[in-house]
C-alpha cells in the first residue's frame, strides 16, 4: 500500500553539512559513548571485543595481516628517530607517520606503536596514505590505542578548502586508528575520487565529518566506530559510491549524510543515538540493507530535495529495522519522490510523506513463501529462523516480529544454546560476579558455562547484557560441541578479513568453518568476526551446527561457508 503520512510541518535541514544540534551527554557505563579518558579511550558495549577469559597479543595478530612480500615499516612516537638507519623494526623504529609515508613505496606495511601522534609528535597533516599502503595501528580494539590528531589544509578538486587530518589514496588502507580533527570544518579522513579500505576504526570528537568522501570515491568503510562528531558521521557528495559495512554510528550529529549523485551501499550497519540516522539529499540513490537504525533524536531515515532512498524490492528485500526514532522512523520530504520499502521493520504510523509498502515476494532457502514473522518474509535467513522457531529453540517478539538484525546479548544466546543442545555439565559452576540468582538469564548461564559452550571475563565478571559477536558465537559452538581443528592456514583461502580474527579463536574458527558451520551474507568470503551477530545470523549459525550433529536436515543456502572450498 501506499502511506501518505502526516504532512510535513517544517522543512527538514537543506543543506548537509549544517552542524546538528548538541545531543544531550548520555550516561557513562558499559554502552558509554567514547569520551577521552587520561589520555585513552572507552568504546561503546561491542565496540571492542575483549577476549573472554585471555588477552590476546597485538603481535600476533598484526603477522597474521602483513601482506606476502610486503615491507613493514614501524613507527613509535615515544621511541622512534626520523633518520634513514630507523624504521626497520620495533626496536629501532620511525618517530613520525610523516616521515615513514615519505619512504613508503608500493607495498607497505606503516606500522603504528600504541601512543599519540601529532604535531608535537613531528606530524605534519594531512598525511597522505600513498597508493598501495597500509597505515595501520591497533585493530583488535579499533584504534583504542593509537590515537591521531590533527588537522592541515587540502584544496579539494571538487569540494574547494578543508582541514584534514588524514587522505586515503587510491587502494591505500587505514586501519586500527582513532583519528581526530580538532578544527574548524575539521575532517578525519578525507576520500577524493579514490576507494582506500577504512577498517577497525574510531573516529571520534571531529568538529565536522569522522569520513568525507566525494568526487567519484569509491571506498570501503568497514567495522567502525564513529562517535561524538559535530557534524556527521560519514558524508558522501558528488558521485561518490563504495560499500559502507558493519559500522557503529552512535551520538554522531546526521549518522550518514550523503548527497549530490551519490550511490553508495549501506548494509548491516548500527546507526543509532544521532540527532538524524541517515539524510539523503539531492539526487542521491543509496541502497539500504539490513540496518538498524533506531533511538535518533528526531528522525530515523530522512529523504529531501530529489533524494530516492533504496529500501528494499520484492526481489532483494530491505530486511531494515528503524524503529523508536524521535519523531518520524521515515522522512519523505522529497519535491514528490515515493519510496519504496520492501521487507522492512517500519511502523506505518512514524512516517511521514508518501512511502509504498510493498510486500516481498521472494522463496527463501528451504521453499516455504509464507513466514510466521512479519518482518522475515523474503529475508536471507527465513529458513533458517523458521526452522528453530518451529523447534521451540528462538521465538519472536508480541507485535509479531523477529527483529532479524538486532544484536543478540550473552545471556540471550546462552538461552539459545540450551534450547538448541540441553548440555550436560562438564565443568563445575562459576559464580560470576555481574549475574546474580535473581538476573533472569542467571540459570542458561549456569548451564552454557557448565557445559563448556561460553566462558567469563577476566575479574570474575560474564557481561550478559553485552552484544555478542560472530567469532564468539562460532568459538562457543566449536567448543560446546568438541570441535576440533585440522590445517588452520587455510583460514585465508576461505575469508579476505582473516587477518582479523582473534588468536584465541583461530581454531574454533577454523573447526566450525570445517564443518560448514559458517554463513556469511552478503559475501561469502567475509567473516566479519568482530562485528555483532545479529538475531538473523546466530539462528543460521545454530542451525548449521544442528545439522552438523545430524539433528535437522540441511538447508540450500548460497551462504553456507562449505567446509571442503578450499
Amino acid at each position: 500500500m501506499t502511506h501518505q503520512g502526516s504532512l510535513i510541518q517544517q522543512p527538514i535541514i537543506n543543506k548537509m553539512y549544517t552542524t546538528a544540534k548538541a545531543i544531550a551527554p548520555l550516561q557513562v557505563g558499559l554502552t558509554a559513548l567514547l569520551l577521552w579518558v587520561g589520555g585513552t579511550v572507552i568504546l561503546p558495549a561491542g565496540a571492542n571485543n575483549a577476549t573472554p577469559s585471555s588477552h590476546t597479543t597485538t603481535t600476533a595478530l598484526q603477522v597474521a595481516q602483513i601482506p606476502a612480500g610486503a615491507t613493514v615499516l614501524y613507527v613509535n612516537s615515544a621511541l622512534g628517530t626520523d633518520d634513514a638507519g630507523a624504521g626497520s623494526s620495533e626496536g629501532a623504529p620511525y618517530r613520525s607517520i610523516t616521515y615513514a609515508l615519505k619512504q613508503a613505496k608500493s607495498n607497505t606495511v606503516i606500522q603504528l606503536a600504541p601512543g599519540s601522534y601529532t604535531k608535537d609528535t613531528g606530524e605534519v597533516f594531512p598525511l597522505v596514505v600513498k597508493p598501495d599502503v597500509i597505515l595501520r595501528g591497533d585493530e583488535a580494539n579499533k584504534g583504542q590505542t593509537v590515537l591521531v590528531i590533527g588537522s592541515g589544509p587540502y584544496v579539494s578538486p571538487t569540494f574547494a578548502s578543508q582541514n584534514v587530518t588524514i587522505r586515503a589514496d587510491k587502494d591505500s588502507e587505514v586501519r586500527g586508528l582513532t583519528v581526530t580533527n580538532p578544527m574548524t570544518r575539521g575532517t578525519a579522513l578525507w576520500v577524493e575520487s579514490s576507494n582506500p579500505e577504512i577498517r577497525n576504526n574510531t573516529f571520534s570528537n571531529s568538529l565536522r565529518d569522522g569520513i568525507f568522501v566525494t568526487g567519484t570515491g569509491a571506498p570501503t568503510i568497514a567495522d567502525n566506530v564513529f562517535t561524538q562528531n559535530k557534524g556527521n558521521g560519514v558524508s558522501l557528495a558528488r558521485a561518490a559510491q563504495g560499500e559502507i559495512r558493519g559500522n557503529l554510528f552512535q551520538a554522531t550529529g546526521f549518522g550518514i549524510a550523503i548527497g549530490g549523485t551519490s550511490a553508495p551501499t549501506l548494509e548491516g550497519n548500527q546507526v543509532i543515538q544521532n540527532t538524524d540516522g541517515i539524510v539523503v539529499s539531492d539526487s542521491a540513490r543509496p541502497v539500504l540493507r539490513d540496518n538498524v537504525i533506531e533511538n535518533n533524536t528526531r528522525d530515523g531515515v530522512v529523504a529531501i530535495t530529489n533524494a530516492q532512498p533504496n529500501l528494499g524490492t520484492a526481489e532483494n528485500p530491505g530486511s531494515n529495522t528503524i524503529q523508536n526514532n524521535g519523531r518520524y522512523d521515515l522522512y519523505n520530504a522529497t519535491r514528490g519522490n515515493t519510496i519504496v520499502a520492501v521487507g522492512n521493520q517500519i511502523n506505518p504510523q512514524r512516517i511521514s510523506g508518501p512511502v509504498d509498502f510493498v510486500a516481498a515476494d521472494v522463496t527463501p532457502p528451504g521453499g516455504s513463501t509464507v513466514s510466521q514473522f512479519k518482518d522475515v518474509q523474503g529475508h536471507w535467513a527465513q529458513a533458517f529462523i523458521e526452522a528453530l522457531a518451529a523447534r521451540n529453540i528462538i521465538s519472536g517478539f508480541p507485535d509479531g516480529t523477529y527483529r532479524p538484525s538486532t544484536p543478540v546479548t550473552r545471556a540471550q544466546f546462552a538461552a539459545i544454546i540450551n534450547k538448541a543442545f540441553t548440555p550436560s555439565a562438564q565443568r563445575s559452576s562459576i559464580n560470576f560476579i555481574d549475574v546474580g540468582q535473581s538476573f533472569w538469564g542467571y540459570q542458561a548461564i549456569q548451564t552454557a558455562y557448565r557445559g563448556g559452550f561460553l566462558a567469563g571475563y577476566p575479574g570474575g565478571v560474564f557481561l550478559p547484557d553485552q552484544q555478542i559477536p560472530r567469532v564468539q558465537v562460532l568459538v562457543s559452538l566449536a567448543n560446546g560441541l568438541g570441535y576440533s581443528a585440522t590445517n588452520t592456514s587455510a583460514l585465508t583461502r576461505y575469508y579476505t578479513d582473516a587477518a582479523q580474527i582473534p588468536s584465541y579463536a583461530i581454531a574454533p574458527v577454523t573447526a566450525a568453518t570445517q564443518r560448514s558451520i559458517v554463513i556469511n551474507y552478503p559475501t561469502l568470503n567475509q567473516l566479519s568476526p568482530n562485528r555483532e551477530a545479529t538475531r538473523a545470523e546466530v539462528a543460521a549459525f545454530v542451525y548449521q551446527a544442528l545439522v552438523n550433529a545430524g539433528k535437522v536436515d540441511p538447508i540450500t543456502s548460497p551462504y553456507v561457508v562449505s567446509g571442503s572450498q578450499p
